[in-house]
């Protein structure tokens, strides 16, 4: 097995799209995906500086 994309492998999935959400659905889902996608990629470029480490001094006590 050389993979898993494989060109007929593709070829299937593309078929089983087409029959499960119809020829004018598919444009759509594909652009939502790759909007998706896009967003993710530049979610991970842009992360957050890290949060400052937590002082191990000041601890807290748990009233029972």
């Amino acid at each position: 097995m050389e993979g898993l994309f494989q060109p007929m492998h593709l070829l299937v999935i593309l078929v089983i799209a087409l029959f499960v959400f119809g020829p004018k659905r598919l444009p759509e889902l594909g652009k939502g995906l790759g909007d998706g996608l896009r967003a993710l990629k530049d979610g991970l470029r842009e992360q957050p500086p890290a949060a400052p480490p937590e002082n191990k001094d000041q601890t807290t006590e748990v009233k029972k």
